[in-house]
């Protein structure tokens, strides 16, 4: 597995801190784009940042966290290599990875839990795309 991508404003700051301990307690490799703290921040200053490292291949997957998980997936898919999906269960998460071979887990900071991000993040990472029809679809996605 690659380097994962971690980023999030400050709404998200308390999920992700324990994003990175769970990734921690698997030994994966992560690069944490920021924010550090619960200051208030703007979400596209660090979702940018986690989004060209997706689109370069420095880090696969990536996970993103705001307040409603909104705000910073529309940033992340405003770029062409990204695939970011907001996931509030893990059945989302299931078809996130299945249908639409999502690079980039979203995360709602304010609306779940830290047992419901559990399941979703076990559920992102022990999917595998499908491919087959799911891959004709995913390659009418960019805008050329």
């Amino acid at each position: 597995m690659k380097t994962i991508g971690l980023a999030c404003d400050h709404a998200g700051f308390e999920l992700k801190e324990y994003v990175r301990g769970w990734l921690e307690a698997k030994g994966w490799a992560y690069k944490d784009f920021g924010t550090n703290s619960t200051a208030s921040v703007d979400y596209p200053d660090y979702a940018h940042p986690l989004a060209l490292a997706v689109e370069s291949g420095e880090c696969y997957p990536g996970i993103a966290i705001c307040g409603s998980g909104n705000g910073i997936n529309m940033t992340l898919n405003k770029h062409q290599g990204v695939r970011a999906a907001l996931c509030w269960n893990a059945e989302i998460a299931h078809l996130a990875r299945q249908h639409n071979d999502a690079n980039v887990l979203v995360m709602p900071g304010r609306f779940i839990s830290t047992e419901e991000a559990d399941m979703i993040l076990t559920e992102f990472f022990s999917t595998k795309f499908d491919g087959g029809r799911h891959q004709n679809r995913i390659d009418k996605i960019p805008v050329k």
